[in-house]
């Protein structure tokens, strides 16, 4: 079957784009194709402007605890549609390296949403036209999603909408309890807006060590976040003057400018025509794929959010690389899940890797746990009463470290740089013989001696 093209993508997000531009580089005739903007979640409207919004909300403590210091900031104010404006600039630059890397690698890019029609063809709806392609990669990504059984859910907002707010809220109301709800509370807090987190669970982050977990709801609460556990929205209702008023579970109403959904991401799969093709999905709407991102028909692979695995950019990329080598170069590559390292960048930060305390017990004979808990030396001056808690998960027989996690100011850059030797099987023995670096928060890694349990 003599095709279009030799790979049509698509999505243009992190794995779309990096399978992309490896495969047109190589020499491959190849297409990509993208509905919204080329960069997808992360650059557009996910990882990229939430740390600059982070960034910025982080000023406020900045200035509060530079007093103790000896700097007095006087007259300080902010600003919200200059932060919008800045970001968007940033954004719209980051946009146009990621076309002009597409194009400069010989990728062909479509403006259009792209379905298929069949096992090799796909129908661009911007102009109705139908392309062939001997191999299709699905990198659609995912989509916030929105509990449309709540009573006046439309009311409410998502991620996408809260970077091009008008106005900063003076009240804001989130639902949920994960890396989105915990970030943007920070971010709205910090920008000086009341914020209330309702989450339906026992406790804010799952899935993350339970200790980190409650410590960085503790931090949420002292900075002055409500957080309201165990409730879920039952109903929204527009309280006028662009006001909302939220009916919880639990009884209780509450007032405010902004309703905020971060119940979690679906796949990005309706309608994009995979049971045309034959492709199977999973029950939760993601794409079914093995270990080398191929679906249930041989030539139509996906990789990043859409199939469900982990959703996180760099998990994206490394899958678009490692598609790229199994198709193009026939060397089957397959991305290894363990020991990924992730952050959230809440106030204080969180840096994990490795299996939390709970994951650990449940799959080792005997397991040791190492703890610091200390006031950095930094707020020994600024007068914050923000702490910083560090804990290493070992396997009791074999000395291997199973997990770092740490919550405090600089966490994920710490944990990256650890990562690597959880990676290569590092042992508490070695942490031992490592010299600390002194003064710095990160010396306690390597001076933990006592076992916790």
């Amino acid at each position: 079957m003599i095709c279009d093209y030799d790979l049509f993508v698509i999505g243009a997000g992190s794995g779309g784009v990096r399978a992309a531009r490896l495969a047109a580089a190589s020499g491959a005739r190849v297409a990509v194709a993208e509905e919204h903007r080329v960069g997808g979640t992360c650059v557009i409207r996910g990882c990229v402007p939430k740390k600059l919004l982070v960034y910025a909300s982080e000023f406020s403590r900045a200035f509060r605890e530079s007093e103790g210091f000896g700097w007095r900031v006087t007259g300080a104010s902010f600003d919200w549609k200059t932060l919008i404006a800045n970001k968007d600039r940033e954004i719209d630059r980051l946009n146009g390296l990621y076309i002009k890397n597409l194009r400069a690698a010989g990728a062909e890019i479509i403006d259009s949403r792209a379905v298929l029609e069949d096992a090799h063809t796909v129908r661009l709806l911007a102009d109705g036209r139908r392309a062939t392609a001997a191999r299709i990669l699905v990198a659609a990504g995912a989509r916030p999603f929105v509990d449309e059984t709540c009573l006046g859910h439309e009311l409410g907002v998502t991620s996408i909408e809260a970077f091009h707010l008008e106005r900063l809220p003076e009240h804001v109301v989130i639902a949920g309890g994960g890396y989105i709800a915990v970030e943007f509370a920070g971010v709205f807090r910090g920008l000086g807006s009341h914020v209330t987190l309702v989450y339906r669970g026992d406790e804010i982050l799952r899935g993350f060590d339970s200790e980190i977990a409650a410590r960085a709801r503790a931090e949420m609460e002292r900075s002055g976040i409500r957080v309201i556990r165990k409730a879920v929205f039952t109903r929204i209702e527009d309280a006028g003057g662009g006001g909302r008023r939220v009916l919880l579970s639990t009884g209780e109403t509450l007032e405010s400018d902004l309703v905020f959904w971060a119940v979690g991401r679906r796949p990005n799969t309706e309608g994009l025509g995979l049971e045309k093709a034959g492709v199977a999905l999973r029950p939760d709407g993601a794409v079914a794929v093995d270990p080398w991102s191929k679906t249930s028909v041989d030539h139509i692979h996906a990789v990043g959010d859409v199939t469900g695995r982990i959703a996180l950019t760099p998990i994206a990329i490394r899958e678009g690389a490692a598609y790229f080598e199994t198709a193009f170069r026939n060397n089957p590559t397959r991305v290894d899940y363990e020991n990924v390292p992730t952050a959230v960048f809440s106030q204080p930060p969180i840096g994990t890797v490795g299996l939390t305390e709970a994951q650990a017990r449940a799959r080792a004979a005997k397991v040791d746990i190492y703890r610091a808990d200390f006031r950095p030396m930094k707020h020994s001056l600024s007068g914050s009463a923000e702490r910083m808690l560090m804990k290493l998960v070992v396997d009791g027989d074999s000395d291997r470290v199973l997990g770092v996690h740490i919550i405090g100011e600089d966490a994920p850059e710490m944990i990256q740089c650890l990562a690597i030797a959880v990676k290569m099987g590092v042992t508490k023995r070695q942490f031992d013989e490592t010299i600390a670096l002194h003064p710095t928060a990160a010396e306690e890694l390597v001076l933990m001696r006592e076992k916790c349990a």
